[in-house]
């Protein structure tokens, strides 16, 4: 995984803030995205240590290791299908996650972790600018119809599988727009077809 002295010889480098002042004109990131050059780098930093800790400490169980590696070595499509074979929209979560994974990576005993907030986002940010995100249209149709309760990350999750699956899905949802428990509104009755 990485450089076997990566870990030993690379700083971490994070992302850093659009200042303030430039921020609060508009509503779009202001996160800034570290250069490639310097997110191989950070890829490389992640070490064979055995035991993957980032794996128990993310939420969804992501295969960090490997697409660090995979993004050390200049190999971002690969990157992507590991990181979308466990998570079906790192677009967003990738923003709103605490990173755990970050806390539980073993370089974290001397507060330096891998960057691994960083390299999500940069690997479904460059799949985007690529081209590389489109639908997966089932080839066939099953002609069930299943329905699922609640459009958080849970439930939209499931309503894609499901529709990739080739059932016509439908999402109920309380609120007055999709998102879960990242959505305080005013609870009413609403569905959307997926």
């Amino acid at each position: 995984m990485g450089k076997p002295t990566g870990f030993k010889e690379i700083t971490r480098r994070d992302r850093a803030y659009e200042p303030v002042n430039e921020r609060i004109k508009h509503w779009q990131e202001f996160v800034l995205p570290l250069p490639e050059a310097d997110l191989s780098r950070q890829g490389a930093r992640c070490m064979d240590c055995g035991i993957p800790f980032c794996h128990n400490g993310c939420p969804v169980n992501n295969i960090i290791p490997d697409w660090n590696d995979l993004v050390f070595h200049g190999q971002w499509r690969d990157a992507l299908a590991v990181l979308h074979s466990t998570n079906n929209f790192p677009e967003f979560t990738g923003r709103v996650c605490p990173a755990p994974c970050e806390a539980a990576c073993t370089l974290n005993i001397e507060d330096t972790p891998v960057t691994i907030k960083s390299i999500e986002c940069s690997i479904i940010d460059h799949a985007w600018e690529q081209g590389w995100v489109r639908p997966e249209i089932p080839a066939h149709r099953t002609g069930k119809r299943v329905a699922v309760v609640g459009s958080g990350p849970a439930g939209l999750a499931c309503a894609q599988q499901l529709a990739r699956a080739g059932h016509t899905v439908v999402v109920y949802e309380k609120r007055d727009r999709i998102g879960g428990c990242f959505v305080m509104a005013f609870p009413t009755s609403r569905w959307a077809s997926i």
